[in-house]
């Protein structure tokens, strides 16, 4: 049981978020305090690219939606189903969050909510702005989420366990200034899909869907293929060709002009279609506007290698190769039981 009715706050941010969908915002006038709200989030969602130029109105209303599915009664009842949260003792869970990809940090956020701890947030600077408005329509739905939930701007403390999302560099940081405290510090990594040649034209298309979301500035997202030895990229490049406007925006085209440059100047052999470079190469974390392909022998080559670096992965992509692998397109849809890093946040939380 939730202390007090934060599920039912979050239910109606749900239906809130599932006005924003489409290019055109459809207002509906069942949703609660669409009055206060409604104009200021399609003014949130317009100017979000001022604040962060990754941050299109298109990848917006993406994230906007992804998280109007999410939140329905019958996820959130999955989701909290396995946990019992009725003696908690309310502690203060620092949250330090990620900027890379809108709303990123925001399942943190409502995990510290629903476990009936206290989250004292600090926001990425990539990501100031949306957080806190969805976190004042949860306030308007249930006013004593105001007490659950502090912003600040400078140095987190008073806190009594912390999350901490950033680079490999910032986690070390991260870790010994938070060494004292319960903790889940959250470092780099990659998401891999793995080829067999079998994939029709639809299947590549949905996978691009995992390359080209956000721009592919996102842990979730497709960074590296490993495909069968003699795999020829016709029917790949051809999918991709989906995707070919993201040329068409200036941040993503700067990227490919320089990334295609550093390689070419490099004398490394790269496969190009005008907007995604390929290039052959062992590593995980390919630059933005490029992915990287190693070839492989034996299916079982692969499986041993993702084993042995599964702590350098976020997904894996197959049509089932790869066991409790995610479907081509579905990286960037996380159900709320899918947890960063495979660290089951509410856990943690039901244990500090």
């Amino acid at each position: 049981m939730l202390q007090f009715d934060k599920k039912s706050a979050l239910v109606h941010l749900g239906h809130f978020l599932q006005q924003f969908g489409t290019t055109t915002p459809t207002k509906n006038p069942a949703v609660l305090h669409n009055e206060l709200f409604f104009d200021r989030m399609v003014g949130q969602l317009e100017s979000a690219q001022n604040y962060n130029g990754w941050f299109t109105p298109e990848q917006m209303r993406f994230a906007v939606q992804s998280w109007a599915q999410a939140l329905t009664e019958s996820n959130l009842n999955k989701w909290l189903q396995p946990y019992d949260f009725g003696g908690i003792t309310p502690k203060t869970v620092g949250l330090v969050l990620a900027g890379n990809i809108p709303l990123v940090g925001f399942h943190d956020v409502l995990s510290v909510l629903v476990s009936g701890h206290k989250a004292l947030i600090k926001t990425s600077s990539n990501d100031q702005k949306m957080v806190p408005f969805l976190v004042e329509y949860l306030i308007a739905c249930e006013p004593r989420i105001a007490d659950c939930i502090t912003f600040t701007a400078g140095k987190l403390e008073g806190f009594e366990a912390v999350i901490a999302t950033g680079s490999n560099n910032t986690a070390r940081y991260f870790e010994y200034y938070f060494k004292d405290k319960p903790s889940i510090i959250r470092k780099n990594r990659n998401s891999v899909a793995v080829l067999d040649g079998s994939e029709t034209k639809d299947d590549l298309i949905q996978l691009g869907e995992d390359i080209f979301r956000y721009f592919g500035l996102g842990c979730r997202n497709v960074s590296k293929l490993f495909v069968p030895k003699g795999y020829t990229f016709d029917l790949f490049f051809e999918a991709m060709y989906t995707y070919k406007d993201c040329i068409d925006y200036e941040k993503y085209a700067n990227n490919y002009d320089y990334n295609k440059a550093v390689f070419l100047m490099s004398l490394f052999p790269i496969l190009d279609n005008g907007f995604l470079t390929l290039k052959e190469d062992s590593g995980f974390a390919s630059p933005i506007s490029s992915v990287f392909y190693e070839y492989y022998t034996h299916l079982d080559e692969v499986k041993k290698r993702l084993t042995e670096e599964a702590d350098q992965l976020q997904c894996i992509v197959s049509n089932g190769l790869i066991a409790d692998s995610i479907p081509f397109g579905k990286t960037q849809r996380p159900e709320l039981w899918d947890y960063a890093d495979h660290v089951d946040t509410l856990a943690f939380l039901q244990t500090i």
